[in-house]
């Protein structure tokens, strides 16, 4: 047996590979696993990809709103093949590179399944390693189905890998992915539908400004279907016979094919955690607020597999696993700070929020005052045709300070992260509003807004 780790990571995204190259940058001896290519879900299999693929939509969709404005739409479609290869253009050379990034900064890279034996060793397909302490960013997967036919229901992986985009295409769940790739797919002239369980989707979203998004939605062909519940998938001759349950009536949906996007759980079902006497579930590892496991301290874990306070974002476990490694390094314990880390729903367009809603809030207590403003009709909405937009500001009247932003438009995704930077360092209004900006941008919405 050869000496042991310091830090043996499992998971070799962007979580994992940010507390590798930090601790070994420290002189520590490292290692790391992943039984998938380097570069984790972010950068191979979501965020990127689907923003890279998001694009063409984004063409197709604003030569629509300029038409009889200046510019023919005539014959403007998305060639699939096409943009999949424009896609494979980014994603392919990231392992490698990863892989590569990580040996220079002296980190062992290891391919293979990795499952713990004890409290302090693992198991890589039938070699066994020690390690004084070890890190688990293995991420999410997607949640199980339980109706007959769930074997048919292809995931947001295999998605973004598709070579042909069928005419036709179900979304079961509410979320993120089916409303991203619902309104992909129908600037690229497919049928989409979305079957959400629940009365209101993206509940983690503004109630207001997920009404405008439905609302824009609608009026591209994306099909929502609320209160409903997938009741069996079935293959035809022709794809698939999709089921659902609605208003306590059952109908049927014919679609060439069906994709997961009903939420995801922590990937943890494999790694015996329980020959480590690691507490676990679902959610995560059970972790003390300095991302230490609650029952065993030589393990630590971040992002999706940490049962944390975190929203679900790369960034956010990017950030815990940099804490996490810091916090080994220094015998400390100190916690992870989630003030003012945004969010975004990349539809067409795209729908933000950073901290509270609006519930949230009044929950709290917080004496609110609300500044909504409908922006469609100012002058960075009109230019691009946009007549679908939004914000709202939840300032605590008390200080003067956002308490949270939510905002539906074109480029809010890029506005949305300077609210996010006020809430972090404690900006007021009065000090935003004091600021100027350039003109005419986005940016320069702000202080209107306010």
């Amino acid at each position: 047996m050869s000496e042991p780790y310091n830090l043996f990571v499992v998971g070799a995204g962007m979580a994992g590979i940010a507390a590798a190259n930090k601790c070994a940058a420290h002189g520590w001896r490292v290692a790391i696993v992943d039984s998938l290519p380097y570069g984790g879900t972010c950068a191979l299999r979501g965020c990127d990809p689907k923003k890279i693929l998001r694009r063409g939509a984004e063409v197709i969709d604003s030569a629509r709103l300029m038409r009889g404005k200046g510019i023919d739409d005539a014959g403007l479609a998305i060639n699939w093949p096409d943009l999949m290869k424009h896609k494979h253009g980014f994603t392919d050379p990231v392992p490698e590179r990863m892989e590569a990034d990580l040996a220079r900064s002296g980190v062992t890279t290891l391919h293979g399944h990795a499952r713990f034996t004890g409290a302090d060793q693992i198991d890589v397909d039938g070699t066994t390693y020690d390690a004084d302490r070890f890190l688990i960013t293995t991420g999410a997967r997607p949640r199980p189905l339980d109706f007959p036919g769930a074997k048919y229901i292809i995931d947001s992986t295999e998605f973004l890998d598709l070579d042909r985009l069928p005419a036709r295409i179900l979304f079961v769940g509410g979320g993120f992915v089916s409303f991203e790739f619902a309104h992909l797919i129908v600037r690229a002239g497919s049928t989409a539908v979305i079957v959400d369980r629940g009365a209101r989707p993206l509940k983690s979203f503004d109630p207001d400004l997920v009404d405008l998004l439905i609302d824009r939605g609608r009026g591209v062909g994306v099909d929502l279907r609320r209160s409903a519940r997938v009741e069996a998938v079935e293959q035809t001759s022709r794809g698939y016979q999709v089921t659902i349950e609605r208003d306590g009536a059952s109908e049927t949906i014919d679609t060439d094919l069906v994709v997961h996007g009903a939420g995801r759980i922590a990937d943890l079902a494999l790694l015996g955690l329980d020959a480590a006497g690691v507490d676990w579930g679902e959610r995560g590892v059970r972790v003390s607020d300095h991302l230490q496991s609650t029952t065993n301290p030589a393990v630590w874990a971040a992002g999706d597999s940490a049962d944390t306070a975190g929203m679900p974002l790369t960034p956010v476990a990017v950030s815990e696993a940099k804490v996490a490694a810091s916090n080994m390094i220094k015998g400390a314990i100190i916690a992870p700070d989630y003030a003012g880390i945004p969010t975004a729903v990349f539809t067409i367009p795209e729908l933000v929020r950073v901290g509270l809603l609006e519930s949230e809030a009044r929950e709290q207590g917080i004496e609110l005052e609300i500044r909504y403003s409908d922006t469609s009709n100012w002058y960075s909405n009109y230019r691009v045709g946009e007549n679908s937009s939004a914000a709202k500001i939840l300032i605590d009247k008390s200080n003067d300070l956002i308490v949270g932003a939510h905002l539906f438009g074109p480029e809010y995704g890029e506005l949305i992260n300077t609210f996010g930077l006020a809430i972090k360092l404690g900006l007021t209004t009065s000090q935003l509003r004091s600021a100027t900006a350039a003109y005419p941008t986005v940016g320069s919405d702000l202080g209107s807004m306010l």
